[in-house]
């Protein structure tokens, strides 16, 4: 990969790595190794690490690699490789902790309407971890209220999108003129305008619960958003210091 840093390269090849392990393990593989909710029985201390080295597809792998290779060499180029991983894994942290935030705010609405209806807690975790669920829950909750309670337990988080957002969002602090484009918009727009309206886009449909194309999305928003405020917070607190015009190798 031409004019790609050290950093860069290793970290798409690691992901390579890990995603080409997945598709011959399979879902063993995913058990271990991707996010669950931390009440959830399969749930280990290293997922919040792991998760950002898998993958859930070919497509999920190549735009996040892609996006990797595009920004993060002109960062690491600027700051050196050790700023720039340790930049990089803690917003992946960041994202996963949003995420894991609003899933517990959306779990623990349902548990609380659950409880109010006779329910204990403790029931209510031992039939999850079972992989079940009692059809009365879907009488006593709204419909929305049912599909974030399932989804938040039972669902995983895989990617390294919320590092990413994070990558992007350096990338418009340092180079606010540099012009983007996506396949789907022809026309080049500032990085300070486009990155903004990306996330804000993915609030919105964290928020909203639809994909750009209609319908549910299995996409976790909200980790991108985390990703993209962690990276956000730790640049301003950067530039104030003037922390980023120092290399720590």
């Amino acid at each position: 990969m031409r004019n790609v840093t050290e950093t860069v390269k290793q970290l798409i090849i690691i992901n390579v790595l890990f995603f080409v392990g997945t598709l011959i393990v399979g879902d063993p593989a995913y058990k271990i190794l991707a996010m669950f909710f931390p009440e959830n029985k399969d749930f280990q201390f290293w997922q919040p690490i792991t998760h950002m080295f898998m993958h859930g597809g070919f497509m999920h792998i190549f735009f996040n690699m892609f996006a990797l290779y595009s920004f993060g060499s002109a960062l690491e180029h600027f700051w050196g490789s050790k700023k720039f991983l340790f930049f990089y894994i803690s917003c992946g942290l960041g994202a996963a902790l949003l995420h894991t935030g609003i899933n517990y705010y959306y779990f623990n609405d349902a548990v609380n309407t659950l409880v109010a209806s006779g329910f204990s807690k403790t029931e209510i975790l031992q039939i999850l971890n079972e992989g079940k669920i009692n059809t009365q829950w879907q009488e006593l909750l709204t419909v929305s209220q049912f599909q974030n309670f399932t989804s938040a337990f039972m669902g995983t988080v895989v990617g390294a999108s919320g590092a990413i957002y994070g990558i992007i969002v350096a990338f418009a602090f340092m180079f606010p003129n540099a012009e983007l484009a996506l396949m789907f918009i022809p026309v080049p727009i500032k990085a300070k305008y486009f990155v903004p309206g990306l996330v804000l886009v993915d609030l919105y449909l964290g928020v909203s619960g639809q994909s750009i194309f209609g319908g549910g999305s299995g996409i976790a928003h909200f980790a991108h958003v985390g990703g993209a405020l962690f990276g956000f917070l730790m640049m301003w607190y950067w530039k104030k210091n003037q922390f980023n015009n120092n290399r720590w190798n």
